[in-house]
């Protein structure tokens, strides 16, 4: 029932992945969200998530921030990261995702996407084929909309996590 909004892995930061594994495992481009993936709501980027993005450079990805956000906010951060990026991208819908790959020249098969909302990030990316990685949200402070997904969130995740269970015991 839920299963469609299940991510394919949870980590607890986007700082924490082992980007060195997706590189060998063939992953090219990575599609980020930027608010409570990357950087508190509306924060600007800072350190810690340029360091990130040179980082990935540097192991060969391109990078490319999708947001559903407008166009100074989301220009503004992957200008300061060094990222492509994509504003209003209407997330969950697939066109965001599927722009998103052409820009990085990427597929489906080379593509990864990091989010902490499984109703827009991991649910589109899983409507768009591509492997998602959801993430603990960086701050609890959110516009109420968020507030209100995230108690739904909590019952979508009980239900993975009890799925992940039942396959540890098998």
């Amino acid at each position: 029932m839920f299963e469609s909004f299940f991510p394919d892995e949870c980590v607890g930061s986007a700082y924490d992945i082992d980007y060195e594994r997706l590189y060998a495992e063939g992953y090219r481009g990575i599609i980020y969200d930027i608010d409570n993936t990357l950087v508190p709501h509306d924060a600007p980027a800072d350190e810690r998530s340029i360091d990130l993005f040179a980082r990935l450079s540097d192991i060969g990805f391109s990078c490319l921030v999708l947001s559903n956000n407008k166009e100074p906010r989301v220009k503004s951060f992957a200008d300061d990261v060094g990222a492509m990026y994509i504003h209003k991208a209407g997330k969950p819908g697939k066109a965001g995702y599927l722009k998103a790959m052409e820009k990085l020249g990427t597929d489906v098969d080379s593509t990864i996407f990091i989010g902490d909302q499984l109703f827009t990030d991991v649910w589109g990316a899983k409507r768009s084929g591509i492997r998602n990685i959801l993430v603990d949200q960086i701050d609890e402070k959110e516009e109420i909309q968020i507030v209100l997904k995230r108690i739904l969130e909590r019952i979508v995740m009980w239900f993975y996590r009890r799925s992940r269970d039942d396959r540890d015991i098998v």
